[in-house]
C-alpha cells in the first residue's frame, strides 16, 4: 500500500513537470496544482483507512467477578466466670451520736476527742462534773445502811413475836427503795464518764471544755472502726449470677458468708484495691430504681491492726462481685454485634445471613449468647457498612483457586 501511494505521488510530480515544460499558462498550472493537492489528501486518507482496517482486533478477556473477602470467627462454647460490677459509698457499720444523759459542766476532754481522733474501747472521751452525783451516791449508800439496820431489827422482833408481819414488810420495802436509789445514784455518777463500748474514730466534735450540758445535748459523732459496709445496687439480671445469702442464713452477727468482692478506688493518683465480702442483702426491692441492695463488709478498713492502705469512710468505690460459673455458653466479641441484637453469619454456601440473637449478659468486650447461635456457626467480624442477606463472600478458609487462575492468566498476557 505504501508503494502504491509513492507511485501515485511520482506520477503526479511528473505530470506537473511535463506541464511546466509544455508551456501551460499560469491559470492552468494553478488549477492543476489544486487538483493535485486534493488528490494527495484523498489518497492519504484512503491509505490510512485501509491500514486501520488491516490491523488485527485485540484478544477479548472474560470478566471475572471477585467476591468480597471477610474475616470470620467460628463460635464455640466456653465456661464463663461472671463478675458483676457495681458501686457504692463506704459507710461505718456502727455510728453513734453522743448525747449527754445528765446535766453538768464538762470538766475534761480527751486529746483523742477531735475530728479524726482514734480512741480505744471504753476510753474516757470527756467528763462531766461529778460532784453532785458523788454526793447523791454517798447519801443513797448511807440511807441503804440505815434501812438495812431497821429491817434487821424488825426481822428479829418479828421472830420474837413483838412485831406484826406488816411492819416487817414495810421495813423490807424501805430497804429495797433505798437500794434502788443507790443504784440510780451510782448510774448517774457513771454517766459523768463519756465512753463507748467499741474502738472507733471521731467524726465530729460539738462541745468543748466548760460547756454546761443538759440531758439530750449533742456532744459529737463517732463510729466504730472494726468494720465498714458498702451498699451495692444489683439489678434483676445481676441477681441471676450472684448467690446472695438468704435471710434465714443471717446469723446473730448480722451476716452470712457470701460472694467475695474486690473494691477499688483511686487514692493519691493510684488505683488501690481492698478485699470485702457480701454478708447480706437488704431483702427488699427499691420501689423507684427497682434494684436490690447487697451489703459488702470490709474488715478493719483503717488498717489499725493490719498492714495495707486505709479505706476512709465516705469513699466512693467500684465493686467487682464474684458471680456464678456458667457452662456451655457462647461468647461473642461485642465489636461483631450489629445494632443491639444482630449478628452476621456466613452459611455453608459462603453467603451472608443476618439473624437476631438473645444474650444473658454483656460487658465492655463480649456478649454472652443464649439463643440464636450455636457452636460451629461462623460470624463476620469484619465491619460491613450495608450487608445484604444472600451476598456472596469469601473467607480465608474458602477455595480461592479461581482467583489464582485469574492471576496466572493476567501474568500470561
Amino acid at each position: 500500500m505504501t508503494e502504491q501511494m509513492a507511485f501515485i505521488r511520482l506520477k503526479l510530480v511528473q505530470n506537473v513537470h511535463n506541464d511546466n515544460i509544455g508551456g501551460l499558462s499560469g491559470m492552468q498550472r494553478t488549477t492543476k496544482r489544486k487538483y493535485l493537492i486534493g488528490g494527495i489528501i484523498v489518497s492519504s486518507a484512503l491509505v490510512a483507512f485501509g491500514m486501520t482496517k488491516m490491523k488485527p482486533e485485540p484478544p477479548k478477556k472474560e470478566r471475572v467477578e471477585i467476591d468480597m473477602l471477610v474475616d470470620v470467627l467460628e463460635l464455640e462454647t466456653i465456661t464463663a466466670n461472671f463478675a458483676v460490677r457495681s458501686q457504692g459509698t463506704v459507710q461505718p457499720r456502727t455510728e453513734t451520736i453522743l448525747s449527754a444523759e445528765i446535766s453538768g459542766t464538762i470538766t475534761s476532754i480527751s486529746s483523742q476527742f477531735i475530728a479524726g481522733g482514734v480512741f480505744d474501747k471504753n476510753e474516757v472521751l470527756m467528763r462531766i462534773d461529778p460532784t453532785n452525783y458523788t454526793v447523791a451516791l454517798e447519801k443513797a449508800q448511807a440511807l441503804v445502811r440505815q434501812r438495812q439496820i431497821e429491817y434487821d431489827g424488825a426481822a428479829k422482833l418479828r421472830q420474837s413475836g413483838y412485831r406484826a408481819e406488816a411492819e416487817l414488810a414495810s421495813a423490807a420495802a424501805a430497804l429495797a427503795s433505798a437500794k434502788a436509789e443507790s443504784v440510780r445514784a451510782n448510774r448517774d455518777l457513771e454517766r459523768t464518764y463519756i465512753r463507748l463500748p467499741y474502738e472507733g474514730m471521731v467524726r465530729a466534735k460539738e462541745v468543748d471544755l466548760g460547756r454546761f450540758v443538759n440531758p439530750g445535748t449533742r456532744l459529737g459523732v463517732v463510729f466504730a472502726t472494726d468494720f465498714a459496709e458498702v451498699r451495692l445496687p444489683l439489678t434483676d439480671l445481676d441477681l441471676s449470677v450472684v448467690d446472695l445469702p438468704d435471710p434465714s442464713e443471717i446469723t446473730r452477727s448480722g451476716g452470712a458468708p457470701g460472694p467475695a468482692v474486690t473494691l477499688s478506688a483511686v487514692q493519691r493518683g493510684r488505683l488501690t484495691e481492698w478485699g470485702a465480702q457480701i454478708v447480706r442483702s437488704e431483702g427488699v426491692v427499691d420501689e423507684q430504681s427497682r434494684v436490690t441492695y447487697a451489703v459488702a463488709r470490709v474488715v478493719d478498713p483503717y488498717r489499725l491492726h493490719n498492714d495495707g492502705t486505709p479505706l476512709p469512710m465516705g469513699s466512693f468505690v467500684t465493686a467487682s462481685i464474684d458471680g456464678s460459673t456458667v457452662d456451655g455458653i457462647i461468647r461473642v466479641p461485642r465489636s461483631a454485634l450489629r445494632g443491639s441484637d444482630q449478628l452476621i453469619f456466613v452459611d455453608d454456601d459462603s453467603r451472608l445471613r443476618i439473624r437476631n440473637i438473645q444474650f444473658s449478659r454483656s460487658d465492655a468486650d463480649y456478649v454472652y449468647v443464649t439463643d440464636g447461635a450455636v457452636a460451629g456457626d461462623r460470624i463476620v467480624v469484619t465491619a460491613l457498612e450495608t450487608p445484604v442477606n444472600g451476598t456472596k463472600v469469601r473467607t480465608d478458609e474458602d477455595d480461592e483457586s479461581g482467583i489464582s487462575q485469574l492471576a496466572t492468566a493476567d501474568e500470561g498476557d
